[in-house]
């Protein structure tokens, strides 16, 4: 196995999509994950975009960001056949080390109830689990 951790391109797009769609993870294509907004996000100085590469062939991603006090990990997915390998801990552990680098000491990750495995991966990785937390959101359309 050659792994690299590297900053996504949007050249990685389709890689990327597809390796969310093989994780069933949410994909909203006429909003913030169509091409042109990834576009946008990628230029953002907040956005840390990674994927992991074995030979060339994209494995894994994340996508963190941070708003200058606390640090967000978002679509987190990696593979069938590399899980279990430390690809997620290896992505995990880059956005981490961009984040402390920028001063920023709480790192939180939104995972949908009904994704175990994610939540296994975080309670492996040291977060903690808050059951007394609720997430409320406001869109501008329901493409977002």
């Amino acid at each position: 196995m050659n792994v690299v951790i590297r900053r996504m391109t949007l050249k990685d797009y389709d890689s990327v999509i597809a390796l969310w769609k093989q994780g069933d993870i949410p994909y909203r294509p006429q909003g913030r994950d169509s091409k042109e907004d990834i576009r946008w996000q990628l230029r953002r100085p907040t956005s840390l975009y990674y994927v992991a590469e074995d030979d060339g062939v994209i494995i894994g991603v994340i996508l963190g960001t941070h708003d200058g006090r606390k640090g967000w990990i978002n679509r987190l997915a990696v593979t069938p056949e590399y899980h279990r390998k430390g690809i997620a801990k290896r992505l995990v552990e880059e956005v981490e080390h961009h984040l402390a680098a920028e001063g920023i000491d709480i790192v939180a990750c939104l995972i949908e109830d009904w994704n175990a495995a994610s939540m296994q991966v975080f309670d492996r990785l040291g977060y903690t689990k808050h059951d007394d937390i609720l997430y409320f959101s406001k869109r501008k359309n329901n493409k977002i």
